[in-house]
């Protein structure tokens, strides 16, 4: 085994450990975001009946022919065809039925002429619009319609025995639509992971509450847990815990109940109250990796239920690109997304900075950055210390330095990571 991992060696080794969840049928709405599990397909078809495209008028198209404002084809109009009616009026020779967008096409009619064309049922002359006040007993139309002309024909959205939506699905308001439309009320689907999030440390005070000497607030268990629901999670944050070894086993294995997967902050480099490697003895993995900010990592499947928990550093920086790198990318894979849907899109872009930046060699680094998408450029945003949150909240990428690259000049194209 390695004394020090790559970075994408533990993103790789973390992946090949977790698996997505068991697949649950979850009502539309509670689907949303979702990746389907299996190819849903069409049992009736869509739209379920020919209906009409326009308010207008059903007619039948040799009565319609040879229509022309100086002479308009005069029909007489023998009812009503309002959406949902389902007592429908035969259209004869000579006749024709007033009909609404959505509205069923009756029997005989083989198109609908737009109210437009019409003089409305007036007799006032063309282009007159439906207002809704009682027709006369006549149309007069002025323009002639092909058969089929603003009629949705029965399955023309999507036809019966047709696959709607194939597995692999990510669902959302749009394929939500589509399965509605055609009368699903669930779907089976990967869950959206549980994720409990865990702060440790003595010195750590809730927001919102006065900090007495030597105290901080957590400021990661709420920027974890938002960073958890952001891609994708159903997250917790758990009240942040003390340096006791005992409290925190207690209190982890009080949340693996209600967990897909756990989220640490802190606790895990080499200092004196490093607890979460304490408490998590011989059932985690603890690594040095060659990366700036985030050398200290930790990972392992605990407990009876074998629930991954990510050991992430205590500094807001580190815990955040740690985040980003190795924990959602887990998420996503738990919730069945796959190939590049697991990770953060990348691009590249060119360095805007007034000097060269230096780099630890052997060391892949992840600076903060400010992208500009239309001018193809990055700058980094605040220096490259690990507990600078105001800086990281500005930025919206990170800048990434391979390892074997120890000075960057301005102007250089480099890989960024799109946070947004």
């Amino acid at each position: 085994m390695t004394d020090v991992w790559s970075v994408d060696e533990h993103r790789d080794d973390v992946l090949a450990a977790v698996r997505p969840l068991a697949p649950i049928d979850l009502p539309l709405l509670d689907a949303d975001g979702c990746v389907l599990v299996e190819d849903v397909a069409v049992h009736d078809a869509l739209p379920p009946f020919d209906n009409s495209s326009m308010d207008g008028y059903a007619v039948r198209t040799a009565d319609v022919e040879t229509a022309t404002d100086a002479f308009p084809a005069v029909l007489r109009v023998i009812g009503d065809i309002a959406a949902g009616s389902g007592d429908l009026p035969a259209i004869g020779p000579g006749e024709a039925a007033r009909i609404m967008t959505g509205a069923p096409l009756p029997p005989g009619a083989q198109a609908v002429v737009p109210v437009e064309w019409t003089d409305g049922g007036t007799g006032a002359g063309p282009a007159v619009a439906m207002t809704g006040r009682a027709h006369g007993p006549e149309v007069r139309v002025h323009r002639p319609a092909a058969a089929g002309a603003h009629i949705r024909g029965r399955g023309s959205d999507a036809a019966p025995g047709t696959v709607a939506l194939p597995a692999g699905t990510v669902l959302g308001a749009p394929q939500l639509g589509l399965l509605a439309a055609i009368g699903r009320a669930a779907v089976p689907v990967r869950p959206r992971p549980r994720v409990v999030v865990l702060s440790t440390g003595s010195e750590l005070t809730a927001p919102g509450r006065p900090l007495a000497p030597g105290r901080v607030h957590d400021s990661n268990g709420f920027m974890l847990t938002a960073a958890a629901r952001a891609a994708g999670a159903v997250a917790y944050r758990a009240a942040a815990v003390a340096d006791d070894a005992d409290t925190l086993r207690a209190t982890l294995d009080d949340q693996f109940g209600r967990a897909d997967l756990v989220v640490t902050s802190g606790g895990v480099s080499v200092g004196a109250y490093d607890v979460v490697k304490e408490a998590l003895e011989g059932e985690a993995e603890f690594r040095r990796l060659a990366m700036q900010p985030g050398k200290p990592q930790g990972f392992g499947l605990i407990g009876p239920g074998r629930v991954p928990l990510f050991a992430l550093p205590g500094n807001p920086v580190s815990a955040y690109v740690s985040f980003e790198l190795f924990v959602r990318p887990a998420l996503r894979a738990m919730a069945g997304h796959t190939g590049a849907a697991l990770h953060r899109p990348r691009t590249t872009a060119r360095l805007v900075t007034d000097a060269p930046l230096s780099s630890p060699a052997g060391r892949r680094q992840y600076l903060r950055g400010a992208h500009l998408a239309a001018e193809g450029t990055v700058r980094p945003v605040g220096g490259a210390g690990s507990h600078l949150v105001a800086a990281l909240a500005q930025a919206d990428a990170l800048i990434e330095i391979p390892e074997t690259v120890t000075e960057v000049v301005p102007g250089a194209e480099l890989t960024v990571v799109l946070l947004g």
